[in-house]
């Protein structure tokens, strides 16, 4: 092992990534006193140096931004009644196989004896689960992207990230409406995306920030959102989702555009630590997605949920197709070979490397267009 050389232990805390019972031991709990502070060691930065469009592409992303905003209270048919028990039958009578497992899959476990009431519950919790990590990836993003407008050095970046935290603080609003008036439960961050969260704003350097934030956790949320804009039948959240995605192709853009030319005067014991930060970062928001929270409440033990998981692959491929914005943007940065490579066999140790070759985020409709999404009737 090279000198630069650490084990996934000390990057992910267990050396074989797909330990699922590891996985699950880390569930998410609510913080009594309501708060959770974090520690941000990263010093603000000011700049003498006012000239607007210096970097010219961050430039036209600001102009852009400036025009693409909408109200989220008055933009959205908030008037739209949901009845989620229905919505889920709906979701899962298009999707089938949608979080349920084949007899096979269940056999020997708690989920072998399930009532259709059971499963109709699982899909309520889960659509309550995935709304509030949404929400609070979302307030993450809010203060990550306030932090971006102290650190970062450009006049034009710091302009640009300031559109940003309005953006964020209308996700945060939407979501958290969303779930008060139309659904049915919040539950508390799940554990490996707060771990995630503290470590990006606890980091000294802006642009681990930025990539954090910016290409890892926006990334994902793109490609998420994208999936659940597909197949969901509920048409309030279908606009939701499309109104935040237009926002977020953005949001990404703006990482990959503002690292690019930094990362290329990096040293490679430099990248190979940009490196290793989004791995941990991919690996915590795959982690995320076993809902742990979810089989907490609905009191499934541990083991049987391995015991599922193990038994049906597809659900990993599933996880491995969020990954579809951030590998290509990864390669854009020059992440993925960078210091030998390294960053490339892990995502293809992950199978996610097939993505590489895949438009990246800066060429998204959404992060040139004019206009917001309720003047373009986008829906």
């Amino acid at each position: 092992m090279g000198a630069m050389e650490r084990s996934n232990e000390e990057l992910i805390g267990r050396e074989q990534v797909r330990d699922l019972a590891a996985v699950l031991a880390t569930v998410g709990h609510e913080d009594p006193r309501g708060h959770h502070p974090v520690a941000d060691p990263c010093p603000a930065e000011f700049t003498w140096d006012y000239e607007k469009g210096a970097k010219p592409r961050l430039d036209r992303l600001y102009e852009k931004a400036k025009t693409a905003q909408w109200n989220a209270r008055t933009d959205l048919p908030w008037e739209i009644e949901v009845d989620q028990e229905r919505i889920v039958m709906l979701n899962q009578a298009a999707n089938p196989g949608s979080l349920r497992w084949s007899p096979e899959d269940i056999a020997g476990t708690a989920l072998e004896h399930w009532s259709d009431a059971e499963w109709l519950r699982l899909g309520v919790e889960n659509q309550n689960w995935m709304l509030s990590q949404f929400m609070h990836g979302e307030q993450g993003a809010l203060l990550c992207t306030a932090k971006i407008v102290e650190t970062v050095p450009w006049i034009d970046a710091k302009y640009y990230a300031a559109t940003q935290v309005m953006d964020e603080a209308r996700h945060v609003e939407v979501f958290s409406r969303y779930l008060d008036e139309k659904l049915s439960g919040h539950y508390p961050i799940n554990a490996h995306l707060g771990l995630l969260l503290d470590d990006i704003i606890g980091d000294r350097r802006w642009d681990m920030t930025y990539l954090g934030m910016q290409i890892m956790v926006e990334g994902l949320a793109l490609a998420a959102f994208g999936f659940i804009h597909a197949i969901t039948q509920e048409p309030l959240l279908k606009q939701m989702l499309r109104y935040v995605m237009a926002d977020e192709a953005r949001h990404v853009a703006f990482g990959v555009l503002s690292l690019q030319d930094y990362y290329a005067e990096l040293t490679d014991a430099e990248l190979r630590e940009r490196q290793e930060f989004a791995f941990e970062a991919a690996v915590r928001m795959k982690d995320r997605m076993m809902m742990q929270e979810v089989w907490q409440r609905l009191e499934v033990p541990p083991e049987d949920v391995v015991t599922v998981m193990s038994r049906a692959p597809e659900r990993d491929e599933f996880q491995v197709l969020l990954f579809s914005k951030i590998v290509p943007n990864l390669k854009k940065l020059g992440l993925l070979d960078a210091a030998g490579g390294w960053l490339r066999e892990k995502f293809t140790e992950m199978g996610a490397i097939g993505f590489e070759d895949l438009v990246d985020t800066t060429q998204e409709v959404d992060a040139e267009a004019d206009g917001s999404p309720a003047a373009r009737n986008v829906a």
